[in-house]
C-alpha cells in the first residue's frame, strides 16, 4: 500500500513539473555585428545607435563612455512573444516599450517602470583595434 501511494506522489510530481512554456522569454538569435566609431559617432542619436533587422526586433548600442558600450535587443522583456520594439526617450537615458508603458534604463537594461519586471535582453560589446576603432556585438 505505502509503495503504492509512493508511486501515485512521485507520478504526480513529475506530471506537475511538465508545464507548457508560456513563451514570455525573448529567443536566443545569432548577433554578430560589426561597426567603426567613426560610423557609430555618425549614425548615433544621444550616444544610442539603432540598428534594425538584427537580434529578435533589432538593437541598440549606447555609449557609455569613449571606450565603454553595452548593447540591447530592443524586443522588450514585457510580453516579448509581441516583437514589441522598445523606442529611446528624449535624452538616451531611458527606453519606453510602447506596448505596455514599461520604462528601461540604458546603462544596464534594468526596468524603471511597470508592468516590467526583467532587464532587457543584452549581448556582449567589445572594442578592439587601435584608438578603439571596432565595435562588435556579439552573443
Amino acid at each position: 500500500m505505502i509503495k503504492r501511494i509512493t508511486g501515485a506522489l512521485v507520478l504526480l510530481l513529475l506530471f506537475a513539473g511538465c508545464g507548457k512554456d508560456d513563451g514570455s522569454y525573448i529567443p536566443n538569435v545569432l548577433v554578430n555585428y560589426h561597426i567603426t566609431a567613426a560610423a557609430f559617432s555618425d549614425k548615433a542619436v544621444n550616444g544610442v545607435l539603432m540598428v534594425d533587422d538584427i537580434g529578435v526586433a533589432g538593437i541598440m548600442v549606447i555609449k557609455i563612455t569613449p571606450t565603454n558600450y553595452v548593447a540591447f535587443d530592443r524586443c522588450s522583456s514585457v510580453n516579448p512573444e509581441q516583437r514589441c520594439k522598445v523606442t529611446v526617450d528624449n535624452g538616451g537615458i531611458t527606453a519606453t516599450d510602447p506596448c505596455s508603458g514599461a520604462k528601461f534604463l540604458l546603462t544596464d537594461g534594468s526596468p524603471q517602470r511597470a508592468p516590467a519586471v526583467r532587464y532587457l535582453k543584452s549581448y556582449r560589446v567589445s572594442v578592439s583595434g587601435l584608438g578603439s576603432n571596432d565595435i562588435i556585438v556579439s552573443n
